[in-house]
């Protein structure tokens, strides 16, 4: 059994996007090659409504899917498939964007929003696959207490623990909390691509520390193993197939050429855009 080893680390800055969120920017365009196929990972964390509040309204994607979680706070959505709730705390949004679709997402002020916002690459022959929408509320991601380290399953498999089943890529997403100088290992299928995100507090792996509100990137092998290093470390867990295929990214549209980029902005400039309405 080969544990897999610590290849790369990002760093979360402090940035804004939708209609002024201040929000923690951790993977994006400079990292697409290495964490193939996540393409993006934003992270909430404020005390301060006036940070958040703005949103992020009616916005286009296409070729992705985007899951939103939520371990603390409230906010609002719509899309353009006649979707419409709240994502509370504990709860995730899993949306396929597919061939197209708007929607717009409203935190509303709580004394701390706390979460994030993953972007998975759909592949080349889903890229325009029937958009899809689903809630995994709190009560339907099994949580298991283990005395060291509690692990929650948000999509995929752990021990005899099972979460929801993406329609799509098979990524598997689970968030863990993990005591101060305990250790965890975590089995990991071979061929994917596997990292961790610090939401809250400090690990160690192989004896270096990691700081909070940083991905660390692992190699190939057959598990990782983490260590807790701070009082309140909360760390989230990513796996899934590696893609290695072509990305095109302009803004919130990720496609495999430039071609099929440009055509979508056409078809957004055009109204042509949504494939998919709800039936009326």
């Amino acid at each position: 059994m080969k544990k897999r080893e610590v290849i790369d680390t990002v760093k979360g800055f402090r940035t804004q996007d939708g209609a002024g969120v201040s929000l923690v920017r951790v993977l994006g365009h400079s990292t697409v090659g290495d964490f193939d196929p996540f393409l993006m990972l934003d992270s909430f964390d404020s005390e301060n409504p006036d940070d958040y509040i703005a949103g992020f309204p009616t916005h286009p994607h296409r070729g992705i899917e985007t899951i939103t979680y939520l371990v603390n706070g409230e906010m609002d959505h719509e899309d353009t498939l006649g979707n419409k709730g709240k994502i509370l705390s504990g709860d995730a949004q899993w949306m396929t964007a597919g061939s197209g679709i708007l929607h717009s997402e409203m935190p509303k002020p709580t004394d701390r929003l706390l979460g994030l916002q993953l972007w998975i690459n759909l592949p080349k022959d889903d890229k325009m696959t029937t958009p899809k929408y689903f809630d995994i509320k709190a009560k339907d991601m099994p949580t298991k207490d283990y005395g060291d380290y509690t692990v929650k399953v948000i999509s995929g498999e752990f021990d005899d623990l099972k979460g929801a089943t993406p329609h799509h890529l098979q990524a598997t997403l689970y968030d863990i909390a993990l005591k101060n100088g305990k250790k965890i290992e975590i089995p990991t299928k071979p061929n994917e691509k596997v990292f961790i995100f610090t939401l809250l507090g400090e690990c160690k792996i192989d004896g270096k520390l990691y700081d909070e509100k940083t991905a660390i990137l692992f190699n190939q092998g057959d598990s990782i193993e983490v260590e807790g290093a701070s009082d309140d470390l909360r760390f989230t867990f990513y796996s899934a197939p590696i893609l290695d295929e072509d990305v095109a990214w302009g803004g919130p549209i990720v496609m495999n050429t430039r071609e099929e980029l440009n055509q979508a902005f056409i078809e957004l400039e055009e109204g042509t855009f949504i494939k998919e309405r709800p039936e009326e």
